[in-house]
Order: C-alpha cells, then structure tokens, then sequence
C-alpha cells in the first residue's frame, strides 16, 4: 500500500490535468487519489460534519469531471483543489444558513488541530517540546493558523496562500510573519519551527 501512495505522489499533476480534460478517466481517478486525503484534512478543519465534507471534495471533482473541457489549466493544481473545497464549504454553509450571505470561509473558525506524530519521536524530552510546540499552533488566532497550514503542511508559495485567503501578497506574509513571530517568542526548543511545520511531525 505504501509503494501506491508513493507512486501516485509522483505523477505530474499537469500531465494528469491535461489528460482528464481530454476524457482520460485514469488521470482523473488518480488525481482523485493523489489529493483526496489532503482536501478531505483540509474540510474537516472548516466542519465538524466529516460526511458532508466528503460529499463537498466529491461533488468538487464530479464539477471538475463534468466541466472538463471548459476549465483553464491551474498553475497549481493542488491549490486550486483546496481552494475549490473551501468555496465549496463556504456555499454549504450559506445553503445551510449557518450563516447569512457568506461566500466565503472567512468567518468559519479554522479548526485543523497541529498534532504529534509520537512514533516519530524516540525522546520523551524533545516529546513534551514538540507537544508545547503542539499547544502554541492551536492557540494561535484562526487565520494566523490556516496560513502556517497552508504554507508548512500543503506546501503553498505565499502568493497562493493570499489567493486561497483572499488577502493580498502583504497581508498574507503578515499572517505568517505574526504566526511565526508569536511561535519563536514562545519556543525555547532546540528544533527549528520551520523545519517541525513542513517535516510532518506535526
């Protein structure tokens, strides 16, 4: 199972685009595969409700199926995919009247918890660290949040984190500055932040 996962990380998300957009149903199925976890991750940080999350990253790639022919290419594949489930979210919310005239997440708490990877760490010591480490993410105010996820966990350029924020290059680089600048002020471990975010320890 673990050599399948690998191997559908590896396939071009471009070559996949242009080949579904043709009618190529295998492209679409493992482009379906490569992402579903991370938009599944990503919904569940906007919703408590894990079914109708699912049913938002499915009706996500059945619009994508459907509309094939006439959608641009993304620059980046995975960004417009996580992007599309947050509008999608944000449509069943306003649908759902949670809230009045939302179009978009802005006002939907970012729930995604940072957590610990335990059998990743063999010392009990840089365990309680990486745990108040754990503690300091969660703390940190919604957005500040989403955009470290964003950035560390998906692997975002700063330009797509102010597209999927929609906030400009400025405010999005703020969010991350202040997210990590209350981090560091806090962190007294050993570990860079920076390395712990994007490692997938956390």
């Amino acid at each position: 199972m673990k050599t399948q996962i690998l191997t559908i990380k590896t396939y071009d998300d471009h070559k996949l685009w242009r080949k579904l957009k043709a009618g190529d149903e295998k492209s679409f199925s493992l482009l379906f595969e490569k992402y579903y976890g991370d938009l599944i991750n990503y919904g569940n940080s906007f919703s408590p409700f894990a079914e109708k999350v699912q049913d938002c990253v499915q009706d996500v790639f059945a619009d994508i199926w459907l509309y094939r022919e006439s959608l641009q290419e993304p620059n980046v594949v995975k960004a417009y995919l996580l992007s599309s489930v947050r509008k999608r979210i944000a449509r069943l919310y306003e649908r759902d009247h949670i809230f009045r005239k939302i179009t978009t997440t802005d006002s939907i708490e970012f729930l995604f918890d940072f957590s610990i990877e335990y059998e990743l760490i063999d010392d009990e010591t840089t365990a309680e660290r990486v745990l108040y480490l754990n503690k300091l993410l969660n703390d940190l105010p919604s957005r500040q949040k989403e955009a470290l996820f964003l950035r560390y966990n998906q692997g975002l350029s700063i330009e797509q984190v102010a597209e999927m924020l929609d906030v400009n290059y400025q405010s999005a680089n703020n969010l991350l500055y202040r997210g990590l600048l209350k981090l560091r002020k806090e962190w007294k471990g050993s570990f860079s932040i920076l390395v712990l975010l994007s490692s997938g320890v956390l």
